[in-house]
């Protein structure tokens, strides 16, 4: 464990641990990855403006996201079957996020129930949610919120899947009787904006939308009652050629104009990462590959020990730019 001090050196030690197909299914993006790669070359390609003699002695990581304090920024993504990777699954993420005090969205495709992860006392714990008929929807969104899930969570991207070649050659496919909730595959039934307004309507928390990449879609999903937004390609795993999601970030963050939260998930592997998005508005990051590797490496742990490399990662970067609070964060520290 004393090697493993980045998150790259945390999926370089997972990738032993998986089964060949599941890795397919964890690490892969859409067709030629050309957006898989994009995410973390655009990161790569900007740079920061740092600042000296400022006070940094003591920081401050604290956030506020949709109405709950979070004691920093990172949060856990939605990511299908945990089980994958390790035993305890969604319960041993749970875990490892509550140790770190990172937020976490539980997966549709969870597989372990929302009421075993929920009384692992992790908070915030969303719901990630794919809409399916009517019926089935409303069940699974009371059980989520009855479970304990403080918001739900639409991924909006995925009208259909796209073409995972990597993962097809691998002839991944799920195994029968992992997941506990009965599921739709993206295309079944795609999620439209009536889709979002009935959801509203179902629960009585927040609605967040998962997968805007556009500007004019942040101000629908505002017309629409949505409570934030996350920006986010779908980790490079639908649309390929699309955009960095941190390239799409700065535009999304000046239409919306301060009115909703604006979250980002997509290529965060350092501090530095979580520190350009956050310069670019960004209220809080999600990161979903690593802390699968993290589970693999060693269950909760590895979860609490991944969150945490980029907790003090991005410490750093905030320390050597000069800002000792996450308020205090703006594109100033974005080189131009």
């Amino acid at each position: 464990m004393t090697s493993l001090v980045t998150l790259d050196d945390y999926e370089r030690a997972a990738q032993p641990l998986i089964a060949p197909a599941a890795w397919a299914y964890v690490h892969a993006g859409a067709a030629d990855e050309i957006t898989l790669r994009r995410n973390r070359e655009a990161f790569n390609a900007i740079q920061l403006a740092p600042r000296v003699l400022n006070d940094v002695s003591k920081m401050d990581l604290r956030v506020r996201v949709v109405g709950q304090e979070l004691p920093h920024p990172i949060m856990l993504a939605p990511v299908a079957a945990n089980v994958l990777a390790h035993a305890d699954a969604e319960v041993g993420t749970a875990r490892g996020a509550l140790a770190s005090g990172a937020g976490m969205v539980l997966s549709s495709y969870t597989s372990r129930t929302v009421e075993q992860v929920a009384a692992t006392g992790v908070s915030p714990l969303w719901f990630q949610l794919y809409i399916q008929e009517r019926a089935a929807t409303r069940d699974l969104v009371a059980r989520a919120v009855d479970g304990g899930c403080s918001a739900i969570c639409i991924t909006v991207d995925t009208p259909t899947s796209g073409p995972r070649d990597r993962q097809a050659r691998a002839g991944f496919d799920w195994p029968a009787g992992m997941l506990p909730y009965k599921t739709v595959q993206p295309g079944d039934n795609p999620c439209t904006w009536k889709d979002v307004e009935w959801v509203r309507g179902a629960v009585n928390v927040p609605v967040i939308l998962k997968g805007i990449m556009h500007p004019e879609d942040a101000q629908l999903a505002i017309e629409h009652g949505a409570a934030a937004i996350v920006v986010s390609n779908h980790g490079g795993r639908n649309l390929d050629t699309a955009p960095a999601s941190i390239e799409a970030l700065p535009r999304v963050v000046d239409r919306v104009a301060g009115r909703i939260p604006v979250l980002f998930d997509g290529g965060i592997r350092r501090g530095t990462d979580a520190l350009k998005a956050l310069a670019f508005g960004a209220g809080a990051v999600m990161i979903g590959r690593p802390y699968v590797y993290g589970l693999a490496v060693s269950g909760a742990a590895g979860v609490t020990a991944v969150v945490n490399i980029l907790k003090r990662e991005l410490e750093q970067a905030m320390a050597l730019c000069g800002v000792n609070r996450v308020g205090a964060i703006s594109r100033d520290l974005i080189w131009r």
